[in-house]
């Protein structure tokens, strides 16, 4: 089965029952992306969503980064940012803003996948990192890891979900424009204190072992009631109260109708381990 999911720059595991495990697989340029990476990274998060034999996801970086960002110089080169096909400006626009959009779907689909998603950073884990990261259900990070949002650095402001997501994600509005405005570095214990990622682990070795754990924790939960849970967190999350209530409500008004609640009950009753069927 992970042959199927093998594609160019990622590996594709299963190191538990339930559980797959993607890693970003370009070491040598510490993880950077080019334009395949993206659109690799979009076919196998959008699989896996309804991969009956997945339900958890375990995402990390080969080597001593999770990410570095984009790979700038390839990204120089790519006819994606060629503009010099039409010197009309509005023409540029509309091509870009294309590829922008483009871009930010691929990122999307980690978000947008129904399993839950957990995440480890570890070392340098600049840019595309926060916007893949924080389009992930948890973040466990390492004590090596840096952070940055570093598109200042390079001339623009961060289009691919960093700036959308993480006012979500961290409450403090001071301290998001302070990294987003200057590219400083932070660390981990700065990303734990903020509430950007949940834990701080020793090394990636203890985190990737730590999130396993998570995760085939969460694979042994009924996979209705996850991906329920998933699906209405991120629903509420940017909507209001009533209107979460309420989906909450229509939502379960199917959903409650499934076998796991009853094997739920019979297990606890019998004294014996659950088992869920595949969705």
């Amino acid at each position: 089965m992970a042959d199927a999911y093998n594609l160019e720059f990622f590996n594709v595991s299963f190191p538990a029952e339930y559980v797959a495990h993607v890693e970003i697989n370009r070491p040598e340029k510490m993880n950077a992306f080019k334009e395949v990476m993206w659109h690799n990274l979009s076919k196998i998060f959008t699989a896996l969503s309804t991969d009956p034999s997945v339900r958890a996801i375990l995402f990390t970086g080969a080597g001593r980064a999770f990410t570095a960002g984009l790979d700038v110089t390839a990204a120089s080169s790519s006819p994606t940012f060629d503009t010099t096909t039409t010197t009309d400006g509005a023409r540029k626009a509309f091509g870009l803003r294309r590829h922008i959009l483009e871009f930010q779907e691929c990122i999307s689909a980690l978000e947008k996948c129904e399993k839950p998603v957990i995440c480890v950073l570890h070392g340098v884990s600049y840019g595309l990192a926060l916007d893949m990261s924080l389009s992930c259900d948890v973040r466990i990070a390492a004590k090596d890891a840096r952070f940055s949002v570093k598109e200042v650095d390079i001339g623009l402001a961060a289009d691919i979900g960093t700036l959308s997501r993480l006012p979500h994600a961290v409450g403090n509005m001071s301290w998001i424009k302070e990294v987003a405005l200057s590219a400083r570095v932070f660390g981990a214990e700065e990303a734990m204190q903020v509430g950007l990622v949940s834990r701080v682990v020793e090394d990636k070795e203890a985190a990737v072992k730590e999130a396993l754990e998570l995760a085939s924790l969460i694979a042994s939960k009924s996979p209705v009631a996850v991906l329920g849970t998933k699906e209405i967190l991120n629903y509420s999350r940017d909507k209001t109260v009533a209107e979460g209530l309420n989906y909450t409500a229509v939502w379960n008004a199917a959903m409650l109708q499934t076998d796991d609640i009853k094997e739920a009950m019979l297990s606890g009753m019998q004294k014996r381990k659950v088992k869920f069927s595949k969705l």
